[in-house]
């Protein structure tokens, strides 16, 4: 844990001691409320809640997670530090989960910065705010499993816009395989067992479960073992390119 602690806080200072931090920052916390706002006309609907909010999160994330991932090991493939952070007294995996911590703590700062949201629907109305608390915990798992997938395929390349671009296009899938022009596809020619297998690792049915009020034990277990997946391969993934 030691080692993993101070792998995290370098990663972490890495990220504040840039300003792009806190312009990432203060741009997912403007974007975030113009979305809930404007476009998801919460003054027209007249409701003290903050559904419009949570709802862009997914797809801000496809975005905005594999933007933050793609650097976690392909920049130091790149500027070749992975090998002097190899030589020190640490194991894959505590290098692995340190820098991956770094980067979803990062994002749950990030997500903190639109809290003042949440306290002006309280201003302005009696909110459920079980709920809300709710949608938050659902937003910083999804925004975790994302993480876990981008900084796995950044392992794998030195190339951060390949990294990103892979990352992005797995997370979509994954987000939207349980919308029914992804199982068409398969409904054709595959058992109905593969089917509702293929609808029941939707990230997006799992993220808006939690949303709704509820956090399920199982919704949890779900992204809890997404992210512990990931974070498997990419250790392996380390592991060899060190080994090569």
């Amino acid at each position: 844990m030691t080692n993993i602690g101070l792998i995290l806080r370098r990663e972490l200072g890495s990220y504040f001691f840039s300003p792009l931090a806190y312009v990432f920052i203060v741009i997912f916390a403007s974007i975030t409320g113009a979305f809930a706002f404007y476009l998801g006309d919460f003054f027209g609907l007249g409701q003290a809640n903050l559904q419009s909010f949570f709802t862009y999160h997914p797809w801000l994330y496809l975005l905005l997670a594999p933007a933050i991932a793609m650097r976690l090991w392909a920049e130091e493939r790149k500027s070749g530090t992975i090998e002097l952070l190899m030589t020190l007294p640490i194991s894959t995996t505590q290098a692995v989960v340190g820098k991956y911590l770094a980067a979803w703590l990062f994002c749950g700062v990030a997500l903190l910065a639109t809290t003042p949201i949440w306290i002006t629907v309280n201003v302005l109305g009696s909110p459920d705010n079980g709920v809300i608390f709710a949608s938050y915990v659902a937003s910083f798992l999804m925004v975790g499993a994302f993480l876990a997938i981008g900084s796995a395929i950044s392992a794998l390349t030195s190339n951060q816009v390949i990294a990103f671009v892979v990352s992005a296009a797995t997370c979509f899938m994954l987000t939207l395989s349980s919308l029914d022009i992804v199982l068409d596809l398969f409904r054709a020619w595959a058992p109905d067992l593969l089917v509702d297998t293929i609808a029941s690792i939707s990230f997006l049915n799992h993220y808006l479960g939690i949303t709704r009020g509820v956090i399920a034990f199982s919704d949890v277990v779900f992204f809890a073992s997404v992210i512990s997946l990931w974070l498997f391969i990419n250790v392996i993934v380390v592991d060899l390119k060190k080994a090569g």
